[in-house]
């Protein structure tokens, strides 16, 4: 086995470049600063309390925020696979990437991926991938049972609106672990703008799902394939990822079912093809332990009642439990029914060999190896011995054929039994004796893991030569002891086991005698375990067995008085098994240097079949030569000779009553005992023993010689003692003062692990059949689940594209009822919702259609009726719909048809209650008109119909538009439903009398399950339910009649007159002069004598008049247009004289500088002369 190993290849450390010189410079930093620490420890103590205490609390508060409430694990030992759903806009690389997994995971390539796709992953760990494609149905169905969700997303275009869907879906429904898949990195020419998206695209995945979230780079594709050390690392994250237990998922058993058969009866599909079928889904169960004959439901199908359960073998399994790093190539399995991955299908009563359709019309020339074997396998008309005995073989042109008749008895095991006579003194009589030659040759086994260029091990040809003796009317079941002690005497021989710890091991029991399958030899080699030989007995001998039995049995009854049998003979039965134990011990030599030395011998002349093959003679073989010639053994011929006392003497202290160490001697320890436990019965024997007093044990000589080593002895006893009570004091003490970090915390989930393991222990030792019938199917079983009366459209529209989930439902949860929830509608959603109209709700399995009435709860408990959602609060919703326990998130959808421009998630909200508690009320007001007015008391009219109306409202509150309040008092005889109100002031006839009062609404009684799987393929997508109002009007091309009431109207006001002011007499005389009404009389017509006359041209005044208006007009004409050229005159004056200013100021700046430019040259020549003097001067 050592030479099969792969030896892994030793790592290298570095100990030059960089990275070495970093460990190096690291390591004696911490050299140098532990010498500082025990230097001067006080330079490194806490300087300052208060920072210490608010690290300490911050750590605390960092670890606090760590913890999740603990759960039970409820997870069986043989967990089901991981359920992996793939999801993403399309064209984003979903089929590429499964592909890429299962190829690193499993060594193979998978064409189409269709349905799941369940591959093992490692030595505890198995795989299920789901593809999850661009529809609302698949996705909320999806997100309920995923365990981790693959999010693709396209780096080249950022993120589509199908990602934060799915997120939404998830948030709802339990958030199961999300990881971040980058593709299409290699657009990217430019390094810069790829590490910006990079981080613009992680913050914003960070946002959405939680800070830290694992983000995968796919960064380029190879021959239409990832990189395979990115997809390997991607694998890695997965094969040790950890899962949260999700409420949901945890409570409720389901099915991710990857195998679908129709089990209706043909002949009922054939005279009614739309007939109810029966159908057997198939998959791993997940979740709760699922009872039979319980309630499910399929997503886009509907409730159903489970006809049959039952549990299958595993098909994809886990490898068994070694100790080995990684998986060889027999353990990778993958297991995709609806991918048609896998020939064979095995079921409960009948195994499915799966072919394409050209192999059933017609045989193909080329046939592809895995199916040549099942197309031989149906075209086989007889049977393999038949076809065995009647073929002959002919290896070249004119050679000389071979049949089974040349074949000599050494190589025709099973078909030919040699016999042989035995006398058998015990019995006087002559047994037939079988001898079986059989000779195994064990061929090379290609047994590597990962590299298939590894050596195969040839395993040792070794013949196994048995007897068996049978009489003619059967042997007796004598013990393997006798029959080897016969067989001794007549020299026969058979293999017997080398070693027995009991008499009870060499006996062979009924059965086995019956049978004809002797005992294990207990010490069998590696190639050797495996190699069981073949006995059999004649077939005459069944009712000698049963009389000889019977007389043996009588026998031993009458031996069995005395003493026990297997007390007889124990030396020699001893002696016998020793030396059997010797002939028959294994080569040591090759299980510790794994080679045998082969001893040199004359070949000698070999038998040959057909001029080409030798036979084989297992006594002669190199090998069994060299092992019956073994260094490590000792021939049974020179045994030691137990008469002489120094043989005695040199194995006595292996016995119990040797001494066996210096402080440990057995007669002392003898002694010991017998003061502890005083007198015993054997109880086989029926001798008692009797401890002696201590005085009259041994002579006074013999105490003074023994009691310096009691008294050691007692010593070490106490010492020991004392040792053990202050260990014990320890342990105390530490689990009292040291035990300062466990918390509350720590003890729930100690708490909740013993809950955990006592719930596995409670079935461990029942087999699978009766432990369903206590606790149901467990979780991680494959199990069959039979259901009937599913219609027709689910069979024949059935599509592997769309996943098929079997929830099962609690006890109530299949009723209907009223649900009272907490709605708000998603901030993305670009309409508000109105209520009466129709939702698609997704509520724990279900998507199913009702109508909601949104409600709000006032502050003195009466929920209102709101005609829309609000926009950015919570409100309340009742519907109609099955029964689901309170706190299950739901979401809701306006439509499930086709894809949407934009965000088609509506509304998301929480369980509340399942009762109708809550009565939701409308807001309703009655109007009426006063007819007769009295000072505070007024008659209304109009507001009921009979005086039965008005007597239930009876001291109801009305109020006028106005806002003046009042109450109903007393219906009134005449007319019909008028009544006598009082208010708080006088009304009048035109005001409006109103009373608000509250109707009570019912919830309408809708439940419409989606079943989206019924649909034809390709049409899955296009399922339609209730329309709303808007949607009838629109399709129906009605247009709504407004209320004239509600149309505007223009505002039509009469002027008002108001009555003169009149001032009383006495306050006229109070009031100043200036605010007196001044008595002024209202001017009268002018007299006809004072009126002025008009004049009376006449033509000749009248052509004047005109000439002088036209001089006039023309002048006027005339004197403007000068006026006009005047001004424009100016204007260009001003302009020219502007320019003239601006010149002459730049003139001037000019000649300032060229001053300013002279006088500064002279000062600096004045300054230069100055210095030159004062320097002559020194």
């Amino acid at each position: 086995m050592d030479a099969k190993v792969k030896k892994q290849k030793k790592h290298q450390q570095k100990h030059s470049g960089p990275k070495a010189e970093k460990k190096k410079a690291k390591k004696q930093e911490g050299l140098v600063e532990e010498d500082e620490r025990k230097r001067n420890p006080k330079a490194f103590s806490v300087q300052s309390a208060v920072r210490m205490a608010k690290t300490f609390h911050r750590a605390q508060d960092i670890k606090t925020k760590k913890h999740h409430i603990p759960v039970v694990d409820r997870t069986p030992l043989e967990p089901p696979p991981v359920v992996i759903v793939v999801v993403g806009p399309p064209k984003v690389g979903k089929s590429t990437l499964i592909r890429c997994l299962i190829k690193n995971f499993t060594r193979q390539k998978l064409g189409d991926i269709c349905g799941p796709v369940t591959i093992v992953s490692g030595k505890k760990r198995r795989l299920t991938f789901m593809e999850c494609n661009n529809d609302i149905n698949t996705m909320i169905d999806l997100a309920k049972v995923a365990d981790l969700v693959l999010m693709l997303i396209d780096a080249s275009f950022g993120f589509e609106m199908e990602t934060f869907e799915f997120l939404n879906i998830c948030q709802v429904h339990g958030f199961p672990r999300v990881m971040g898949v980058l593709t299409h990195l290699d657009s990217f020419k430019n390094n810069k703008s790829l590490r910006k998206t990079k981080k613009t695209l992680k913050h914003r995945f960070w946002t959405e799902v939680y800070q830290g979230a694992k983000l995968f780079y796919l960064s380029g594709m190879v021959y239409g394939e990832y990189q395979t050390q990115e997809v390997k690392n991607l694998g890695r994250f997965i094969s040790v990822m950890k899962f949260r237990p999700l409420v949901w998922q945890t409570s409720h058993p389901y099915l991710l079912v990857d195998r679908m058969e129709d089990l209706t009866d043909p002949e009922q599909v054939r005279t009614d093809p739309k007939c109810d079928r029966t159908v057997s889904l198939y998959g791993y169960l997940r979740g709760a332990h699922l009872k039979n004959k319980g309630q499910v439901h399929i997503p886009g199908v509907g409730d159903f009642q489970v006809g049959d359960v039952g549990f299958l073998s595993d098909p994809c399994p886990l490898p068994d439990a070694q100790k080995k790093r990684a998986l060889n190539e027999k353990e990778r399995l993958l297991y995709a029914p609806m991918a048609g991955v896998g020939g064979l299908v095995y079921d409960k009563d009948a195994v499915y060999i799966d072919l394409p359709a050209s192999h059933v019309n017609q045989l193909q020339e080329e046939a592809r190896p895995s199916t040549e074997l099942v197309q031989s396998l149906i075209d086989t008309y007889s049977t393999l011995d038949t076809k065995m005995a009647a073929s002959k073989l002919s290896l070249f042109t004119g050679s000389a054929t071979l049949d089974p008749t040349h074949i000599n008895q050494h190589t025709r095991e099973k078909e030919k039994l040699e016999e042989q006579s035995v006398w058998d003194p015990t019995t006087n009589r002559e047994r037939r004796k079988v001898i079986f030659t059989q000779e195994e040759d064990v061929s090379e086994d290609d047994d590597s893991e990962e590299d298939d260029s590894e050596g195969s091990d040839q395993a040792d040809d070794e013949g196994h030569v048995e007897c068996e003796e049978t009489a003619a009317g059967g042997a007796p079941p004598l013990k393997k002891q006798k029959l080897e002690a016969e067989r001794g005497r007549t020299g026969s021989c058979a293999e017997l086991p080398a070693f027995a710890d009991s008499e009870d091991e060499l006996e062979m029991s009924e059965e086995e005698e019956e049978a004809g399958t002797p005992g294990d030899s207990g010490h069998s080699s590696e190639e050797e375990e495996d190699e069981e030989p073949e006995n059999e007995l004649t077939d005459d001998g069944g009712e000698e067995l049963g009389k000889q039995h019977s007389e043996r049995e009588s026998e031993e009854e009458q031996e069995e008085e005395g003493a026990l049998r297997w007390k007889e003979g124990l030396q020699k039965k001893a002696a016998e098994a020793f030396l059997r134990q010797q002939e028959a011990a294994p080569n040591l030599r090759k299980l510790v240097y794994g080679s045998v030395v082969e001893v040199t011998e004359s070949e000698e002349e070999e038998e040959e079949l057909g001029g080409l093959f030798r036979v084989n003679r297992p006594q002669k073989n190199k090998k069994v030569q060299a092992n019956a010639l073994d260094c490590s053994r000792f021939h049974a011929d020179t045994s030691h000779n137990w008469d002489v006392q120094e043989v005695l003497d040199s194995i006595r202290d292996c016995f119990v009553t040797g001494k066996w160490e210096e402080s440990q001697d057995a007669a002392t320890l003898l002694k010991q005992d017998e003061e502890l436990y005083g007198d015993f019965e054997d109880l086989e024997t029926g001798e008692v023993h009797v401890s002696q007093p201590q005085d009259t044990q041994d002579d006074d000589d013999d105490d003074g010689n023994e009691e310096p080593q009691v008294k050691m002895d007692d010593e070490e006893v106490q010492k020991n003692k004392r040792l053990e009570k202050k260990r014990r004091l320890k342990e105390r003490f530490n689990s009292e003062y040291d035990d300062g970090d466990a918390t509350y915390f720590d003890d729930l989930k100690e708490e909740l692990q013993k809950q955990a393991e006592l719930n596995r222990a409670a079935f461990w030792e029942m087999d699978d059949e009766s432990r369903v019938q206590y606790e149901g199917f467990r979780p991680g079983m494959y199990i069959r689940v039979e259901i009937g009366s599913l219609p027709c459209e689910f069979v024949t529209n059935f599509d592997p594209h769309y996943p098929i989930i079997l929830g099962g439902l609690g006890s109530s949860e299949g009723n209907l009822g009223y649900l009272q929830m907490r709605l708000k509608k998603h901030r993305w959603y670009e309409r508000i919702l109105k209520t009466k109209d129709p939702l698609i709700f997704s509520l724990g399995w279900r998507r199913f259609q009702t109508i909601p009435l949104f409600h709000m709860e006032d502050h003195n408990g009466r929920h209102r009726l709101l005609k829309y959602t609000p926009q950015h609060m919570h409100c309340g919703a009742s519907i109609w719909g099955p029964i689901t326990p309170q706190g299950s998130g739901f979401l809701a959808v306006q439509s499930v048809t086709g894809t949407k421009a934009s965000f088609c998630i509506a509304a998301t909200g929480v369980v509340l209650d399942l009762d109708k508690s809550v009565t939701i009320v409308k807001k309703l007001k009655l109007i009426g008109y006063p007819f007769k007015i009295f000072k505070n008391t007024c008659f209304v009219k109009g507001m009921f119909n009979t005086v039965l109306e008005v007597a239930k409202f009876e001291g109801a509150s009305v109020r006028t538009v106005s806002g003046i309040r009042g109450q109903i008092k007393k219906a009134l005889s005449s007319p019909a439903g008028a009544f006598r109100a009082t208010f708080e002031d006088r009304l009048l006839m035109s005001d409006i009398v109103f009373l608000r009062s509250w109707y009570p609404v019912s919830v309408p009684q809708l439940y419409n399950p989606v079943t989206s799987l019924l649909l034809p393929a390709g049409q899955k997508e296009s399922w339609s339910g209730m329309r709303t109002l808007g949607q009838l009007k629109h399709d129906l091309g009605i247009r709504n009649k407004p209320n004239p009431d509600s149309l505007y109207k223009p505002v039509v006001r009469a002027p008002r007159r108001f009555n003169p002011l009149h001032i009383p007499k006495e306050l006229q005389k109070a009031l100043p002069f200036k605010s007196k009404p001044k008595q002024q009389q209202p001017k009268g017509k002018t007299p006809r004598d004072l009126q002025r006359p008009s004049v009376i041209r006449e033509p000749h005044e009248r052509k004047v008049a005109a000439l002088l208006q036209a001089l006039s007009t023309v002048h006027n004409y005339k004197r403007k247009n000068a006026h006009n050229l005047q001004h424009a005159k100016h204007k260009e004056f001003l302009q020219q004289k502007e320019k003239d200013e601006e010149a002459k100021l730049k003139r001037q700046r000019e000649a300032k500088k060229k001053l300013y430019r002279v006088m500064g040259q002279k000062d600096q020549k004045k300054q230069r002369s100055s210095l030159k003097g004062s320097s002559s001067d020194l």
